[in-house]
């Protein structure tokens, strides 16, 4: 227990106790009162020691204090604007003595790769990827400000970012660092790649950036991606992603007064739908609590996520539209469950259709046997540091899908255990230990893969 939670105890007790003497009258609640206070004191010193010592220990830590001038950068969704963590990342590149380049698919959505050359540059280079936006905060929701990069009296490093996923890009650098500063060369090159808007899709960052002759030219044949946080003492590791379904189906339907009952409308049609999906979602919910073994990414989720149409309140409505966000579990064939969709429309009436507004194709996901060297490198590495992996299907969607997609293998890896799962949470935190422990392990797995 911290000092400030025995403080609140003590004061609690001060108004206990003092309520409980003057009813039995068997104390001097004054005195009792003034000894408590004293404690307090003592107590309210110990705890701002506690709080200088910490924020002590790391103050000469470079690493710490380049993750938290990363984390002070409010490169929050939407709009974001990617200047300070360009200028941020070229002065990390000028300190690692790495070439750095910046491009640009999309104007003001740069792309920023540091590269780290092998003794054979030929061989197909290691893709280490992390991205430069965050989601928005609620302020007033955090105990301190959400870009303030605060470390509180348990080494606690509380912003936006410190999961998702600054902490990663960091790990990569410092990683490296170490490497270098050791005269570790590695066979193959290494690109420490920054990208824009993963927040929102990554249309505008990897997606299109994979199709470039520029990322062609980076040869790259294994790609390192974020994961997430572990609760307990295994580190997960994802070796795929679901396809991401965002479905808006409109029904239109015959239009009249509110008072009226009429065949054929769009709400009749729209019932319909929604009762076909709410079918699925309580399908799904049956797969995954029937076996303890499965998690979220090995189904296929559905909800509904909008409802519009309509003019006023007293109108039947000539059409309305439901949205649904779909996550197909990697082991649904795509054409069937389209053709399903299809056939529920038809059933529902005449003229209901459906369109994307997002569409993810089939990617495979990466194999985790002795046919990928690179998973053989970076299991052995995470072997020899006695770290026990949980593989999984990544539950949301990572720029990991658009690597996989054009054919190179990738693995989601953020090297947190016992840690909260926080992304796109308030209080956002990452403890400082768990972080510096994060290099070491970056350094023997991106020293395995580049030797593989």
């Amino acid at each position: 227990m911290s000092s400030e939670t025995k403080i609140k105890s003590l004061r609690a007790a001060v108004v206990y106790g003092g309520a409980t003497c003057q009813m039995d009258q068997l104390f001097n609640v004054t005195i009792v009162k003034s000894m408590i206070s004293a404690v307090i004191k003592v107590m309210l010193i110990r705890a701002s020691r506690e709080r200088y010592t910490m924020a002590a220990k790391y103050a000469n830590n470079s690493a710490i204090q380049n993750f938290i001038e990363y984390l002070k950068i409010p490169s929050v969704q939407p709009d974001v604007n990617y200047d300070e963590c360009v200028n941020f990342l070229k002065k990390q590149a000028a300190s690692l003595a790495l070439p750095i380049k910046v491009y640009e698919v999309v104007p003001h959505k740069p792309i920023v790769v540091l590269k780290w050359e092998g003794i054979e540059p030929k061989l197909p280079s290691i893709l280490l990827n992390s991205h430069m936006d965050v989601v928005p905060v609620f302020e007033k929701s955090w105990t301190y400000p959400p870009f303030s990069g605060h470390i509180d009296e348990d080494g606690k490093i509380f912003a936006r970012g410190s999961q998702d996923m600054k902490c990663v890009g960091m790990q990569y650098l410092e990683a490296i660092r170490k490497l270098k500063q050791r005269g570790v060369q590695l066979q193959r090159t290494v690109y420490i790649c920054f990208v824009p808007d993963e927040e929102i899709g990554g249309h505008d960052g990897m997606k299109k950036f994979v199709h470039t002759s520029d990322f062609k030219a980076l040869n790259v044949g294994f790609a390192l991606d974020e994961g997430m946080a572990s609760p307990n003492e295994e580190f997960i590791i994802f070796n795929g992603e679901r396809s991401i379904w965002q479905i808006h189906v409109h029904c239109p339907g015959r239009p009249g007064h509110g008072s009226l009952l009429l065949p054929d409308t769009a709400g009749e049609k729209l019932r319909y739908v929604i009762n076909k999906f709410m079918d699925l979602i309580e399908q799904q919910k049956k797969i995954l609590d029937s076996d303890s073994k499965l998690t979220i990414g090995d189904v296929t989720t559905v909800n509904l996520t909008q409802i519009y149409g309509g003019v006023q309140s007293n109108v039947i409505p000539e059409k309305l539209t439901v949205v649904f966000d779909i996550r197909l579990a990697v082991t649904v064939d795509h054409n069937k469950f389209e053709s399903m969709i299809k056939q529920w429309c038809k059933e529902a009436g005449d003229g209901v259709t459906y369109e994307f507004e997002q569409f993810n194709e089939k990617v495979e996901c990466t194999k985790t046997d002795n046919t990928n060297p690179y998973w053989v490198a970076f299991k052995s590495a995470v072997d020899n540091l006695n770290l026990k992996l949980d593989r999984r299907i990544f539950p949301g969607g990572t720029d990991s899908r658009y690597v996989r997609q054009v054919g190179i293998p990738a693995i989601g890896f953020s090297p947190m255990n016992n840690t909260p799962v926080l992304l796109h949470d308030h209080d956002e935190f990452l403890e400082a230990d768990v972080f510096l422990r994060g290099i070491d392990i970056y350094e023997k797995i991106i020293a395995a893969v580049a030797n593989a």
